[in-house]
């Protein structure tokens, strides 16, 4: 087993109680909790129906960590709801290249699944085939914006820069993580509009 395996759960069951952490947007939603895993043979069922064989380290995660929950943005979604899809190709000249659904076993392109849910038409993938394979993409569907490829080697590796940055009460516009600095402004007003005016 990856040795990142248990710094991750180490550090994922200390986020919630740091006092100084980063707010994570969307923490909300999934609470920094996890899934149970996930069975070996529901992950090759869905590799099978696909066509695909998913990246060690997500596999990884997925088998001993958790098959959803807890991760930047909305959390990390169950394996049965993610999509493939495969970044275009055609465009006008100058045009930004967005993400369209993969069509069919029979793709173009470079493949990868969207794994996390990141709101509206914005995605966060990560690379099945080609170069990128491993690594965590994040673009948009309609090309307004993307792709960015993260610098961190695979998921694992992404998933401990995020639970790092957070301990450390770090910014990171990447991950839509604010830190105690730049969120206090903000709590400070929350809490004057939260008061009940004074008689």
């Amino acid at each position: 087993m990856d040795s990142r395996i248990a710094h991750i759960r180490r550090k994922l069951a200390k986020v919630p109680y740091a006092a100084l952490r980063s707010h994570s947007f969307g923490e909300e939603k999934h609470g920094f909790r996890l899934e149970p895993p996930l069975p070996v043979a529901r992950i090759a069922e869905f590799e099978a129906e696909y066509r695909i064989e998913l990246p060690v380290s997500y596999r990884s995660f997925l088998t001993t960590l958790g098959g959803s929950g807890a991760s930047p943005f909305y959390g990390l979604m169950p394996l049965r709801a993610c999509r493939l899809f495969t970044m275009d190709a055609q465009g006008e000249l100058g045009r930004p290249r967005g993400f369209t659904f993969a069509a069919g076993p029979a793709h173009r392109g470079d493949l990868f699944l969207h794994i996390i849910e990141a709101g509206c038409t914005d995605l966060v993938l990560l690379g099945i085939t080609g170069p990128l394979t491993g690594r965590v993409v994040t673009g948009n569907s309609d090309g307004f914006w993307g792709p960015d490829v993260s610098s961190a080697t695979d998921f694992l590796a992404w998933y401990e820069r995020w639970l790092d940055h957070m301990l450390d009460g770090r910014d990171n516009r990447a991950l839509e993580l604010t830190s105690p600095a730049l969120r206090a402004p903000v709590d400070r007003l929350l809490r004057e509009k939260a008061r009940p005016a004074a008689p």
